[in-house]
């Protein structure tokens, strides 16, 4: 059977360790690619970027950040998305209160002080039995150190400034999954319920005892949806 090309996008401070478990467990289903979102200042540069070495069609799959993206994607090339999966995101922009908070961050890092950010961050993000598990919260800590301060000053300077998704969520044909965590409290249930509801025949999923990070929080159930999605 051919592979579906799968295009992985991760989150803010994430890279390929947040769908280690994904990249396992569907293999034989997907040819997949995790995308690198530290190199670009915006949400256009980075879909820009990604759809110039994407294949012409492709399953797309984002987290957060990646989800923005995602969005974005969809906006300049929808006939290349085959499906769509979203986790963990939001269709809208940045608050003003979230752009304030982001700015604090980043004079921070450009003062040299990224070390103190990771972790306090993390604890915002991950389910609270989650943090000091080596499989999960040494993991992202790992994947924060690994991005890097000039990879969050970009990330963050994107995220800051991306536009309004929620018009666009009604022109989406392609099959989607939405999928949250009953305990994120950044891209609430709530959230997640808004996209889905704005998307034409959206299946949402809200994954328990599970934070900010889906796909490694509660891994062997986001590899399970996402191969029941692939092969839907």
């Amino acid at each position: 059977m051919k592979r579906m090309p799968l295009l992985l996008c991760p989150g803010l401070l994430n890279d390929q360790r947040l769908w280690a478990h994904q990249l396992d467990g569907l293999a034989d289903l997907a040819e997949m690619q995790v995308a690198d979102l530290t190199g670009q200042e915006s949400i256009a540069a980075l879909a820009n970027n990604l759809l110039s070495k994407a294949p012409d069609r492709f399953a797309l799959a984002g987290l957060s950040m990646g989800g923005y993206v995602a969005f974005e994607i969809l906006r300049r090339a929808p006939e290349r998305v085959d499906r769509l999966a979203l986790f963990n995101t939001s269709a809208r922009p940045d608050t003003p209160e979230a752009t304030q908070r982001r700015l604090e961050l980043l004079d921070i890092t450009k003062r040299g002080g990224f070390g103190k950010i990771p972790r306090p961050l993390l604890a915002t993000q991950l389910h609270p039995d989650h943090l000091d598990l080596p499989h999960i919260g040494l993991v992202a800590l790992a994947m924060a150190e690994t991005v890097g301060a000039l990879g969050f000053i970009h990330q963050q300077t994107a995220i800051m400034t991306r536009p309004d998704s929620r018009p666009g969520l009604s022109a989406v044909a392609a099959p989607t999954l939405v999928v949250g965590g009953q305990q994120d409290g950044l891209t609430t249930p709530a959230i997640m319920q808004e996209i889905a509801d704005g998307i034409p025949g959206a299946r949402l999923v809200l994954v328990d005892h599970c934070g900010h990070l889906s796909p490694l929080e509660q891994p062997s159930v986001v590899t399970a949806l996402l191969r029941e999605w692939l092969q839907s």
